[in-house]
C-alpha cells in the first residue's frame, strides 16, 4: 500500500461519524465495528438495530451496553465509559474504544448429539447402551457477559464456533440426566417430551452463566442396540398376554411338532406321554364308580388321596397388582426379568405381602439348589 492509499484510508475511517451494522450473514453472533485505530468522534451517531446489541470495550473492560435505538455518543450517554476514560468535563477530541454488535434473535435449529453411547443399568436388562440426538434454540441474553467471557477479541463471532462448546455441554448434561432419571429402558424412547423438558432445566443455568438463553430443547430420537430393541418388543408382548393361555398355546404347539416327526425322539416322547395318559383313562373307567370290577372294590385296594389344590401367587410390578397364577407362571415371569427376587408377591394364608426371595417354595428361582458332591468311597 502507497503513502497516498494510506492517507485516503485514514481520511475515510477517521470522518465517519456513524457507527452501524448490517448483518448480511445466517450465522454472524457477534461483530467488531472497524474503524481507523478505533477512534470515534465526539458526538458521533450509534444506530442499534432491533435484533441487535451494542456493546463498548476500553482497554479489555465491559464499558456501556445499548439496545435497539439511536443514540449521540457524549459524556451523557456513555457514563461507564467516561468514567473509565476519566472525563469529568466532556470531551472534545476523538477518543478509542472497541464497539462490538451482537445478534440477540433467535438461532435455530442447532443439532446436537451423543458422539458415544451412554451406557445405562437397567433393572430388567443389565448394562444396556443407547445413543440420542435432536436440536435446540438459543439466543444472547447478556450481550456484554457473552463478550467478555467468549467472544474475547475475535472480530467476527459465528455460532459455528460456539455450537462445539454447546454440544459438549449438552452431551455431559443429557448423559448425567437420563442417568439419574432412572427409567426403565424402553420408557426412554416413548417420554421424550418430558425428558426434554428435564434436560432443558438442567442445562439452562449453565448456557445462563456465559450470557446464553437455552430457549428450545428438543430430543428426536432415543436409539439402541437391534438385539435388545426385540428383546423389548418381546417383552412387551408377553408381558400384555395371558400367560395361561399362551401356555396352552404353546403346548398344543408342541405336540402338532411332535406329531410331525413320529419316528423322532420327540415322537417316541410324545407316544410315551399319550401311552401315560390312555392308561390314566383306562384306569378311570376301570374304577368301581365306572363299574369297573367288584373284586378291586372288595379287596380293599389302597384309593389314592385327593389331588392337591393348585396354590395361586399375587405378584406386583411398578406398584401394580397382578395374578393369579401358578408356580410354573410364576417361574416363568421371573425367567422373562418381569419379576426378580426383590418383586413383591402373595399367596392364601399369607399375612402380608413378601419378597419373592423370602418365599420358601419360590427361592429355587434363584439357584443355590445344587446338592454337595458324592463322598469318595475308600
Amino acid at each position: 500500500m502507497d503513502i497516498f492509499s494510506k492517507i485516503k484510508e485514514k481520511l475515510t475511517h477517521e470522518f465517519i461519524d456513524i457507527i452501524e451494522w448490517l448483518d448480511y450473514t445466517d450465522d454472524t453472533i457477534a461483530h467488531r465495528f472497524e474503524r481507523y485505530q478505533n477512534e470515534i468522534k465526539n458526538g458521533a451517531k450509534l444506530i442499534v438495530r432491533e435484533g441487535q446489541t451494542a456493546v463498548f470495550v476500553n482497554e479489555g473492560q465491559l464499558a456501556d451496553v445499548f439496545t435497539p435505538g439511536t443514540y449521540d455518543l457524549t459524556t451523557k450517554n456513555l457514563p461507564i465509559l467516561a468514567t473509565l476514560k476519566g472525563w469529568k468535563y466532556g470531551f472534545n477530541s476523538p477518543f478509542k474504544a472497541e464497539v462490538y454488535f451482537v445478534n440477540t434473535h433467535l438461532f435455530t435449529d442447532e443439532k446436537w448429539g451423543t458422539k458415544s453411547p451412554i451406557t445405562l443399568s437397567d433393572e430388567r436388562f443389565g448394562l444396556v447402551e443407547i445413543r440420542a440426538f435432536g436440536t435446540y434454540a438459543f439466543k444472547i441474553s447478556d450481550a456484554g457477559k457473552f463478550i467478555v467471557d467468549i467472544v474475547g477479541t475475535d472480530n467476527n463471532f459465528t455460532n459455528f464456533e460456539i455450537n462445539e462448546h454447546l454440544k459438549s455441554l449438552i452431551a455431559t448434561r443429557f448423559t448425567d440426566t437420563v442417568g439419574e432419571a432412572n427409567l426403565p429402558i424402553e420408557l426412554y424412547a416413548a417420554n421424550t417430551s418430558e425428558l426434554s423438558d428435564t434436560c432443558r432445566e438442567v442445562m439452562a443455568p449453565e448456557f445462563e452463566s456465559v450470557g446464553i438463553s437455552l430457549e428450545k430443547f428438543y430430543i428426536e430420537n432415543v436409539s439402541m442396540p437391534e438385539d435388545l430393541k426385540k428383546e423389548i418388543f418381546e417383552y412387551s408382548r408377553i408381558d400384555k398376554l395371558d400367560l395361561d393361555k399362551l401356555t396352552k398355546f404353546k403346548t398344543a404347539k408342541a405336540i402338532e411338532a411332535a406329531a410331525k416327526n413320529e419316528g423322532g425322539t420327540a415322537g417316541a416322547g410324545m407316544g410315551m406321554g399319550m401311552g401315560f395318559v390312555l392308561a390314566q383313562q383306562m384306569g378311570g373307567m376301570m374304577s368301581p364308580q365306572m363299574g369297573g370290577n367288584p373284586q378291586m372294590q372288595q379287596s380293599g385296594a389302597p384309593v389314592p388321596p385327593p389331588m392337591p389344590a393348585v396354590v395361586q401367587y399375587f405378584y406386583a410390578v411398578n406398584g401394580t397388582q397382578h395374578g393369579p397364577v401358578s408356580f410354573e407362571q410364576m417361574q416363568s415371569l421371573f425367567a422373562g426379568r418381569t419379576i426378580n427376587r426383590d418383586s413383591l408377591v402373595w399367596k392364601q394364608g399369607m399375612a402380608n405381602w413378601t419378597a419373592l426371595k423370602d418365599v420358601e417354595e419360590l427361592k429355587s428361582f434363584l439357584g443355590g439348589n445344587t446338592p454337595p458332591p458324592l463322598p469318595n468311597n475308600q
